[in-house]
């Protein structure tokens, strides 16, 4: 286990006030109340595993800024900021961007639209992204120049899984850095994932399935759930305790699967991945 870093934002404002998803109701009512306790539970699991929390202020008309790792992605201190697709969510970029300036990272505000996070993952030295949705391909590009690192392009087609974040746990590697081999787990120096494959296009699952040949693969029931919006330290999985058959795969192979319930946030389309943004490499 490599111990992580983490930027959270706590939500304060959040509510489902806007549709940009097919996990979002407007008219559904939401509790902040009960938002709040479970984003401190999450948090809380974060701190007992040994992690760092670092904290973004929330602002107020902004309810999805809970979910943090839309906000940029940051890969060997490097930040490649978010450009939302949705006007709701817009004035999250700047917001995000100036918070690791003010902090003296490198940061760079993006010209081709991404969503942080959500659809960019690193995976040991490479780099997952994800378009058909959120993303454009040309972020893709972007990003590897950027960052002078690998950049897969897989295509999402489930509107459910809107986000790659939502359809891939990346299990070990998340640091960039490439993971020694472990033969119950299936690892590899490539790192490893868990994913819903039918989330993808027939040509992302080949690319998958390549790359990834021991992967978990996790079944539809525990995807819908967004079990798969997880996050992992290498050893913990942090999940959606109701992606019960995922949470026994990943036992099987060796990991600590460690279930956080974040229902209320899940009623904007985000679980435990979605509140949670990887500081790497500084």
């Amino acid at each position: 286990m490599t111990t992580r870093t983490y930027l959270m934002c706590r939500p304060e404002h959040f509510t489902v006030s806007y549709e940009i998803n097919p996990w979002m109701n407007k008219h559904n009512p939401t509790d902040t109340a009960l938002a709040v306790k479970q984003w401190e539970s999450l948090r809380d699991t974060y701190l007992d595993l040994g992690h760092t929390i670092e904290y973004i202020d929330p602002i107020e008309g902004l309810p999805d800024m809970v979910y943090a790792a839309n906000g940029a992605t940051v890969v060997d201190g490097i930040v490649y900021g978010a450009r939302f697709t949705y006007p709701e969510r817009q004035p999250e970029g700047p917001a995000f961007l100036q918070w690791f300036a003010d902090r003296g990272y490198e940061v760079h505000d993006a010209v081709e639209r991404n969503e942080g996070e959500g659809d960019i993952l690193t995976v040991g030295p490479r780099v997952l992204a994800g378009t058909g949705f959120r993303t454009s391909v040309t972020a893709h590009a972007e990003a590897a120049r950027l960052w002078n690192r690998e950049v897969v392009t897989l295509e999402l087609v489930d509107p459910r899984f809107y986000h790659l974040d939502t359809a891939i746990i990346v299990l070990e590697g998340t640091d960039g850095k490439p993971v020694s081999t472990d033969n119950q787990r299936g690892t590899s120096p490539e790192g490893q994932i868990a994913y819903y494959p039918e989330a993808f296009s027939p040509a992302a699952q080949e690319v998958l399935a390549e790359l990834y040949p021991d992967a978990v693969r996790a079944s539809e029931a525990d995807a819908v759930v967004l079990g798969l919006n997880g996050v992992s330290d290498g050893q913990h999985v942090v999940l959606n305790p109701r992606a019960t058959r995922l949470m026994a795969q990943l036992t099987e192979r060796g990991y600590d699967a460690i279930g956080v319930d974040t229902s209320e946030l899940l009623l904007g389309g985000g679980g435990a991945k979605c509140c949670t943004l990887e500081l790497r490499g500084r």
